[in-house]
């Protein structure tokens, strides 16, 4: 009798993992590459508001921010008036 329950609960477990795993939206792939951010220079370069490319961009980017902020070749970017002004027009909010 304990066996039987044991295996019920077990087999419980499973159809609520199967469960949760199937409404889980699958994460695509990110290529961490500042070079994905080339949209963002016009804007990054004067006052000129970001483009649509680019505030798409920046959400692509957005699990690699962290990584960027941490890189000496280009926290000073990262960290730039700049960069968070076209952050916060893209509505794009990383706290590392």
């Amino acid at each position: 009798m304990a066996k039987k329950v044991a295996r019920v609960a077990l087999l419980a477990v499973v159809v609520v993992v199967v469960v949760l795993l199937a409404k889980t939206p699958a994460t695509e792939a990110v290529n961490c590459s500042p070079l994905e951010l080339v949209p963002c220079a016009p804007a990054f370069m004067s006052s000129q508001e970001p483009s649509n490319s680019c505030c798409e961009k920046l959400k692509q980017q957005k699990p690699c921010l962290c990584g960027y902020a941490r890189n000496p070749t280009y926290r000073s970017y990262v960290d730039s008036p700049a960069a968070k002004r076209i952050a916060s027009s893209c509505k794009v909010y990383v706290s590392c």
